[in-house]
């Protein structure tokens, strides 16, 4: 079974047991609205489930808080699912996603975790482009191992920067949500969405270069965009497996 049906079977038993009856049980004329928003709600929230993951995956770090904190998003999105007016369900359910992370990260952390980043210490000026990465580089085998390898370098250095820009960096780069969805998502305006990934995708570059430098790796020639680069890198699973239920 794919980790993401597993998740799927693990999580509609979660909301099974808020909704459901024994099955011998009939169900009266009074649940059965119950009973058909929870069938409406698993059949818009379900195929979102491995966007949620992968969001929770990124902001937490740990595969097992993410899986918790997917299955407490997504109770709590049943329980007000009322609310719910037929809007962007995926922004919906990924905002959920990211407010039940946060409050779990202020319940853990101490105030100083959670200093805001103040550009004066960290900024980074100029065209900040991702090394190693070249468009024309044969598909041979052990280049695909060099990009294998790349691809492991950005996720480690993505895992490193401050959370406002690497939640961004992974709804735009690796979910390909618009502005206007992670806006919805984070609660900043679109303006500090496009200001918060542009400065994660130097702080990425540059986290990069770090990396390579600390290995000896030499940094190759690139005329691509950082935007572009990043997108091609990061578009891997954490485990280097297809997730299922995503386009790529």
């Amino acid at each position: 079974m794919s980790p993401l049906a597993s998740r799927s079977r693990h999580l509609t038993d979660s909301l099974g047991h808020c909704v459901a009856r024994p099955r011998e049980t009939p169900v009266t004329d009074a649940e059965k609205p119950g009973a058909q928003a929870s069938g409406r709600f698993e059949a818009l929230a379900l195929p979102h489930l491995d966007a949620a993951y992968n969001l929770a995956r990124w902001l937490s770090g740990s595969a097992s808080d993410a899986d918790d904190i997917v299955q407490e998003a997504y109770l709590r999105a049943l329980r007000f699912f009322d609310g719910f007016r037929g809007e962007n369900a995926r922004a919906w359910l990924l905002a959920i996603v990211r407010n039940t992370w946060l409050t779990e990260w202020r319940r853990r952390s101490d105030a100083s975790d959670g200093t805001p980043f103040d550009e004066a210490t960290h900024g980074l000026h100029g065209d900040a482009s991702l090394p190693g990465w070249d468009d024309t580089t044969p598909g041979d085998p052990e280049m695909l191992a060099v990009r294998r390898d790349e691809c492991a370098l950005v996720r480690d250095a993505l895992a490193t920067l401050p959370v406002v820009f690497r939640e961004v960096l992974v709804l735009r780069e690796m979910e390909d949500m618009s502005y206007r969805e992670i806006e919805t998502i984070v609660g900043v305006p679109a303006g500090t969405v496009m200001s918060r990934l542009a400065r994660g995708r130097q702080m990425l570059a540059a986290a990069v270069r770090a990396a390579q430098d600390t290995a000896h790796k030499p940094a190759a020639a690139t005329s691509s965009t950082p935007s572009a680069q990043i997108t091609r890198l990061t578009r891997l699973p954490l485990d280097g497996t297809t997730r299922g239920g995503r386009d790529e």
